[in-house]
């Protein structure tokens, strides 16, 4: 992203958990918020205190493609295409979405990200790696060496991605997690949270945790 999209005024769509993280991130780097997009309630949240909120997403149009940077703040969840479908509505207007890193993430100099890659506290991503557009990896998160993620993918946090792996589009890697090493996941797959992966794994498959019994 070029030095003078990166310091444009930021319109924020949703309003949830997921946006309220992402509004703390901006706020400590001094960014500038002129809006947030949301049908969901936001008064709950203190901190979207002091920023505009407007329902419906037509409102976005009011502000030029021009002046001003998206960011996606809808969470998702496995199987979910709807931060993918927004993404794809607003760059078809020509709108830019913003790549947010926050500053106690480490991203190695020789790590490439793409368009809208979110990237929360203490995540870390090491050289080699690509990670596709649109693309989340939460707090804590590892992305180990030469990692290729595509694009549209979550990865929850604390998850471990060990090195050389690579996913396809939309792909879902629960909390806790851990891919091991040149292990691929096919597009559309949901790796649910604690579970531990060894081999590929197909697109649209479901892989669970281990479970033992209490009694």
């Amino acid at each position: 992203m070029s030095e003078t999209a990166a310091k444009k005024p930021i319109v924020i769509i949703g309003g949830g958990g997921h946006a309220s993280v992402i509004i703390d991130i901006l706020k400590q780097q001094k960014r500038e918020i002129v809006a947030v997009i949301s049908r969901d309630e936001t008064a709950q949240r203190k901190i979207f205190n002091g920023i505009n909120v407007f329902k419906l997403d037509s409102e976005i149009s009011s502000f030029s493609k021009d002046d001003v940077v998206l960011v996606n703040g809808i969470g998702t969840s496995p199987g979910s295409k709807i931060r993918t479908n927004v993404n794809a509505f607003f760059k078809e207007k020509g709108y830019i979405f913003e790549t947010v890193i926050a500053s106690t993430a480490y991203v190695s100099p020789y790590a490439i990200l793409e368009e809208g890659v979110q990237v929360f506290h203490g995540a870390i991503i090491q050289p080699g790696v690509y990670i596709g557009c649109n693309t989340i990896i939460n707090t804590r998160a590892v992305v180990e060496h030469d990692v290729h993620l595509g694009g549209d993918n979550f990865v929850g946090p604390g998850a471990i991605i060990c090195g050389q792996c690579k996913s396809g589009e939309n792909v879902f890697i629960g909390a806790g997690a851990i891919i091991v090493q040149n292990v691929e996941l096919g597009s559309d797959s949901s790796i649910m949270a604690n579970a531990l992966v060894v081999g590929k794994i197909q697109s649209n498959q479901r892989v669970y945790a281990a479970r033992s019994m209490i009694k």
